[in-house]
């Protein structure tokens, strides 16, 4: 069973996880909500400062604009859950490492939160991280 089939199916807590696969956004789309959960999307690749991520962050999880990362509203989507999908997180990681920091824990804290499942799935290269790995199935 791939890690993300894991996460979808309840044998993998939701939690910020690290994932190297090259499935096409609308196919983890269609698994994330064929399975029930609602699927979120944040394109990362250019966003390289507190204020691009936090407004491409509003957009994702469709929060009311927020002028700080800790004023945006993560609710679950309902279903079983939300799965945050982080492609291209690794410009922010090193053009803007605080903001990067400060984001991943208020991403954590979140999964770890009331509310409603919530998962974040960090996907592609870039600096280490002392995250899990969803596997890749083989």
């Amino acid at each position: 069973m791939s890690g993300l089939a894991a996460l979808l199916a309840g044998h993998t807590p939701p939690d910020v996880y690290q994932w190297h696969n090259a499935a096409h956004v609308e196919d983890v789309q269609h698994a994330v909500e064929h399975a029930g959960w609602t699927f979120r999307h944040l394109d990362g690749w250019t966003l390289e400062d507190r204020d691009a991520f936090t407004k491409a962050l509003c957009a994702a999880v469709e929060s009311p604009d927020a002028d700080s990362l800790d004023q945006i509203s993560l609710e679950s989507g309902g279903g079983n859950g939300t799965v945050l999908l982080w492609d291209g997180w690794s410009p922010l990681a090193r053009h803007d490492e605080p903001c990067f920091q400060e984001a991943l824990g208020i991403l954590s804290r979140r999964t770890q939160g009331e509310g409603g499942a919530f998962a974040v799935v960090l996907r592609g290269e870039g600096p280490p991280l002392d995250l899990e790995e969803l596997p890749v199935k083989h």
